[in-house]
């Protein structure tokens, strides 16, 4: 009995795929892209997420060409590169950070230059909207290592640490406490 419901679903099964190949090819390619997924240069505004290279970034953040992005980024030109943001961070990006009562903004920037081409180095950077930065130009966090300092304006790094292409170690900062949700 089993058998024969297996048999029978089959022809529904081979349906199903076939009406998902065509509308795959309707759509151009990847549904996920018909749906908000990943562009070509790496970034995911639905999920709050990119993935690709410096050199990636920069053309579909500044719309620049290959060679541009190449002599922006530099040595870092090839290292993988993956970002994440919260709903805070686009609703700012969307204000150009005008709300006097702040917001609850983080971005997460990782950086892997043990990839094809990449400079060796891996960084790992944990960055929040901070009322110290926006305010007065200085973290509302105790840095606990390093020293710790505001980055593009309103921002505080909490957390800034990677190895070198000499596998040497360093941590530059962290700030006390060090969780998103504290700044």
């Amino acid at each position: 009995m089993t058998i024969k419901k297996r048999l029978v679903l089959l022809p529904g099964v081979i349906a199903l795929a076939t009406l998902t190949l065509a509308l795959f090819a309707l759509l151009g390619g990847s549904p996920s892209l018909a749906k908000g997924g990943f562009d070509e240069f790496g970034y995911n505004d639905t999920a709050r997420n990119f993935v690709g290279t410096c050199v990636s970034w920069h053309m579909g953040k500044l719309g620049s060409t290959t060679e541009q992005a190449e002599a922006y980024c530099g040595d870092y030109s090839y290292d993988k590169l993956v970002m994440k943001w919260n709903a805070e961070w686009d609703r700012g990006n969307e204000e150009g950070w005008t709300d006097e009562d702040g917001y609850d903004a983080w971005l997460n920037n990782q950086w892997i230059g043990t990839t094809p081409g990449g400079s060796g180095e891996t960084w790992r950077y944990m960055i929040a909207w901070d009322k110290g930065c926006a305010d007065s130009g200085v973290p509302s966090g105790e840095a606990i290592k390093g020293t710790a300092y505001c980055i593009w304006g309103p921002f505080a790094m909490l957390s800034s640490q990677g190895s070198m292409s000499d596998h040497t170690h360093s941590w530059d900062v962290l700030l006390k406490p060090a969780g998103y949700g504290d700044y």
